[in-house]
């Protein structure tokens, strides 16, 4: 699926087109990983040593692990955007455009 710009977010699911985990199982980290020098301010900004770039960032939605890539990465570096995208395309990997909301606490009525 090619990504338009009607959202913030693609999520890069760890299911092939097929239905099929993606393995390892640590791939959402392992990509993450690799993309973690590129980040607001660049690699040199402060913290970027020891966190995930806001960019793209592993998480897991309803057990299956994902990575989310907001559309920042694109505009500021369009070779990771490329990059991220070609491994998606090129592992046949589910690709949905949404946008991650943040947790909301519950009420406690």
């Amino acid at each position: 699926m090619a990504a338009t710009s009607t959202s913030s977010e693609v999520f890069i699911r760890g299911l092939t087109e097929d239905g099929r985990r993606f393995r390892p199982s640590d791939w959402a980290e392992r990509l993450a990983g690799v993309m973690a020098q590129f980040r607001p301010g660049g690699a040199g900004a402060r913290g970027g040593h020891i966190s995930y770039s806001p960019w793209c960032v592993p998480t897991a939605i309803d057990g299956v692990s994902c990575v989310v890539v907001n559309r920042a990465l694109r505009e500021h570096e369009p070779m990771a955007w490329d990059f991220v995208m070609n491994f998606a395309r090129d592992n046949g990997l589910q690709v949905t455009e949404a946008c991650l909301l943040p947790d909301v606490p519950a009420s406690d009525s």
